[in-house]
C-alpha cells in the first residue's frame, strides 16, 4: 500500500450562506478563498444559495464549479436569500456523494453551513469552520423590540457553539471575535486567522495616473445597512467647514439607501454626497485610490475587508471604536478611532486630516499600507491549506 503524497491536490467544498454577486465581507472571502485554492492547484467546489428564484443547479462555466441551492428572498433585505432545510438537505447529501470532497469548509453556522457540516460528519469528512457572523448583523432584519433581539442573540451564540463545535477546527478573522466566540458560544478553542488580502491589487500601477476630483473625498464602501451607521458619516460631512468643500462617496447598496439619500437632501448636501451603488472591481479600486480618507462607522465588523482594501491603497482611515476595527488603527499614525455614533468627532477628525500638508497625509497613508502586510492573503491560504490537511500549525 502506497501513501498519498503530502502535496496531493485536494478536493475542497466551500459551503457559503452568502456568495457573489452578493456584496459583503463573507461573500468576498468565500470567492477569494475559492480563487486562491484553485490557484494553488486544488479541485474547488462552492456551495451557495442561488441569487434568484429557481431550482438548485450547478454553474460549471467558471474556473471552479459553483453549486447553487434553491433559495428565497426576505422582505427585510434587498438581496439576502434563505434556504429551507427540506428543500436543500437531500441536494447537499447527493452533492457530497458525487463530489466526495477531502475537506469541507463552512463559512457560517446557519442553513447551508449547518446542513453541509452534518452531512460531512456522517461521511467522516474533515470539516473546517470559519465564522464571519455576529448576532448584531441580524438586528436590521428583525422588526422586534430590543429585549426580543437579545433573546435571538443568545440563541444565535448557542447555535453557533452547537454547530461549529462539531468541526475539526474553528477560525474567525480577529482575536476579538475569537474571544467572543469562546465566551458566548462556549467553543473550547477558536483560531484567529485574518481573511487575508492581496494588497498589491489596490496599489497604483507603474505609470498609472489617478483621476482625482477638485475637492476632498471621504469614502465609505459596504452594505447600506443599519449597523453600518453611514448616517453618521453624512452628518459629519455636513458639519465640516464649508470652505473645505468635503464630499462623501458611498459605494454599495442596501436597505437604508433611500433614508440616507433623504438625509443628505434634508441637510442640504445632496450635491456633496455621491451614491455609487454596486460597482465593478476596477471602479472600486479607483475609488480607493482617489479617496483622501476612508471612513467605516460600522459597529459590527468582524474584520472589515473594505478597510484593509482602503489601507492597501495607502489611504488614511477613520474607524468607529467598536468590535475589530481598533486593530486597524494606530492612533494618529494611519488615522483615528472615534466614538461610535459621534458625528461631531468624525467631522473634527476629517477636518484635522484634510488640514495636514500633502506630505503629512501621504505619510499617514504609507503607514496604513505598511500595517496591511500582516494580513497577507498568501499566508492565510497557506494556513488554511495546512488545516485542510490536518497538519500542525
Amino acid at each position: 500500500m502506497t501513501e498519498e503524497p503530502a502535496d496531493k491536490p485536494l478536493t475542497i467544498l466551500i459551503a457559503c450562506d452568502t456568495y457573489p454577486p452578493h456584496l459583503n465581507g463573507a461573500a468576498q472571502f468565500g470567492f477569494r478563498l475559492a480563487q486562491g485554492m484553485h490557484g494553488r492547484g486544488h479541485n474547488v467546489h462552492v456551495l451557495a444559495p442561488s441569487p434568484e428564484s429557481g431550482p438548485s443547479h450547478s454553474e460549471t462555466d467558471g474556473l471552479w464549479t459553483v453549486h447553487r441551492l434553491r433559495s428565497h428572498g426576505v422582505p427585510t433585505h434587498e438581496y439576502w436569500r434563505i434556504c429551507l432545510p427540506w428543500e436543500i438537505k437531500k441536494h447537499i447529501s447527493m452533492l457530497l456523494d458525487r463530489v466526495q470532497p477531502d475537506v469541507v469548509h463552512i463559512q457560517c453556522h446557519y442553513m447551508v453551513g449547518e446542513y453541509t457540516l452534518y452531512e460531512a460528519r456522517k461521511r467522516g469528512i474533515r470539516v473546517v469552520a470559519t465564522n464571519h457572523f455576529m448576532p448584531e448583523n441580524l438586528d436590521p432584519f428583525l422588526p422586534f423590540p430590543k429585549w426580543f433581539k437579545r433573546i435571538v442573540a443568545r440563541n444565535s451564540w448557542r447555535d453557533m457553539g452547537k454547530v461549529m463545535g462539531q468541526a475539526a477546527v474553528v477560525t474567525t478573522p480577529t482575536p476579538l471575535a475569537a474571544k467572543a466566540m469562546v465566551e458566548y458560544a462556549r467553543l473550547p478553542d477558536v483560531m484567529p486567522l485574518s481573511n487575508g488580502i492581496d494588497a498589491s491589487t489596490y496599489e497604483p500601477r507603474p505609470g498609472e495616473s489617478i483621476d482625482r476630483p477638485d475637492h476632498p473625498t471621504v469614502l465609505f464602501v459596504g452594505r447600506l445597512a443599519e449597523e453600518k451607521h453611514v448616517d453618521v458619516l453624512i452628518d459629519a460631512v455636513a458639519k465640516t467647514p464649508p470652505e473645505l468643500n468635503v464630499h462623501a462617496e458611498i459605494v454599495g447598496g442596501g436597505e437604508v439607501k433611500s433614508a440616507l439619500i433623504a438625509q443628505a437632501k434634508r441637510l442640504g448636501i445632496e450635491d456633496r454626497v455621491a451614491f455609487r451603488g454596486l460597482v465593478s472591481d476596477e471602479e472600486l479600486r479607483q475609488a480607493y485610490l482617489r479617496a483622501d480618507i476612508f471612513c467605516m462607522p460600522g459597529t459590527a465588523e468582524l474584520q472589515s475587508l473594505v478597510t484593509l482594501e482602503a489601507m492597501s491603497a495607502s489611504t488614511p482611515v477613520l474607524l468607529a471604536d467598536a468590535m475589530a476595527l481598533p486593530h486597524l488603527v494606530e492612533q494618529g499614525e494611519n488615522g483615528y478611532l472615534f466614538e461610535p455614533g459621534n458625528s461631531t468627532e468624525v467631522s473634527k477628525r476629517i477636518t484635522e486630516i484634510l488640514e495636514l500638508s500633502e506630505d503629512e497625509r501621504a505619510k499617514m497613508g504609507r503607514h496604513s499600507r505598511a500595517m496591511v502586510d500582516s494580513h497577507s492573503l498568501e499566508s492565510t491560504l497557506a494556513t488554511f491549506e495546512k488545516l485542510y490537511r490536518a497538519e500542525g500549525i
